[in-house]
């Protein structure tokens, strides 16, 4: 059974996505959806940066969904799709939009004002994330608990059993670095991140949200979807903005998701979209999982082979 696995913001390149706009008709269509939804040229945005202007969070968000969601059309064209589907963060939007839950259109504007608000929720240069490496979960957040001081550090992604994020305030998130280090900890390593995702900072962030997501339509997903809030599975319409309004400031379970995407019935993980991470993370979290990235048509080719579909 195939899931495919959808990338968040980090994953971003210049260039992303263009081989598939020049060689799939859905790819390109999807494109040129975005450029008509925002009202300007994210395909040219995308594929010519330059790369700060992409490394904005407000553009970040779009150009990701988009690229990604173009790559799960090309991967349709050719007889591959899944049979579920879960996102890291920002993912998660693609793979309901896959899951047909939402339509892409409405997405793609949504995570732009996604983006826009978290961007705002805290001023630039007040917040921060790191990333903790060789310490179990409960010791990070022991940690955090104990650098916090009256201000907020939290954790913001599980991705595996020994690499974890945290968020909050600057000062406060890099007292928790030192005592990751003091404490044992292989690595610890500040991010360049625009703003601390995925901790209580964010709160503004989701009240924003939840006034621009109660027009938009939503509809029981067509493959099931896995969450980030809780590792849980969205199968109708009615989880899909309960969910991803909590999801803004939670962590993100990505430990979780991955297994439970296992215990659903994946055989096959497929990372779709810019980035190789979260294929890589695969393997570290369910021993023996066969993880493989698509973010190319040579990527697609060599997928199709390993997964022994023809098209």
């Amino acid at each position: 059974m195939i899931a495919f696995l959808f990338p968040g913001q980090g994953s971003q390149a210049v260039g992303m996505g263009r081989a598939f706009f020049e060689s799939s008709p859905g790819a390109k269509a999807i494109f040129e959806e975005a450029n008509e939804a925002l009202g300007f040229d994210l395909a040219r945005l995308t594929f010519e940066g330059p790369e700060t202007e992409l490394a904005l969070t407000a553009n970040t968000q779009p150009a990701v969904l988009t690229a990604s969601v173009a790559a799960a059309a090309a991967c349709a064209e050719r007889g591959l799709r899944p049979a579920l589907a879960a996102g890291h963060s920002l993912g998660e939007y693609s793979a309901l939009v896959v899951a047909g839950a939402l339509r892409f259109a409405e997405a793609v504007r949504i995570v732009r004002r996604r983006g826009e608000f978290m961007q705002d929720a805290v001023p630039v240069g007040t917040g921060a994330m790191a990333a903790v490496m060789g310490l179990e979960l409960p010791a990070v957040e022991s940690l955090c608990a104990e650098a916090a001081q009256g201000e907020v550090v939290a954790v913001a992604n599980i991705n595996s059993a020994g690499q974890t994020v945290i968020a909050g305030h600057r000062a406060a998130v890099e007292r928790a670095a030192a005592l990751a280090s003091a404490r044992g900890g292989a690595k610890c390593v500040l991010l360049p991140v625009s703003a601390p995702f995925h901790c209580p900072l964010m709160a503004p962030a989701a009240e924003k949200l939840a006034r621009e997501l109660e027009a938009v339509p939503v509809a029981d997903p067509t493959i099931a979807v896995v969450r980030n809030v809780d590792g849980g599975v969205t199968r109708t319409a009615a989880d899909v903005k309960p969910f991803l309004l909590r999801q803004i400031a939670s962590p993100v379970r990505w430990t979780d998701c991955v297994r439970r995407l296992a215990e659903e019935g994946a055989t096959a993980f497929v990372e779709v979209g810019p980035g190789r991470v979260l294929s890589a993370l695969v393997r570290r979290i369910v021993q023996g999982a066969r993880g493989m990235s698509i973010e190319d048509p040579a990527g697609l080719d060599k997928a199709l082979g390993s997964l022994g579909i023809r098209a």
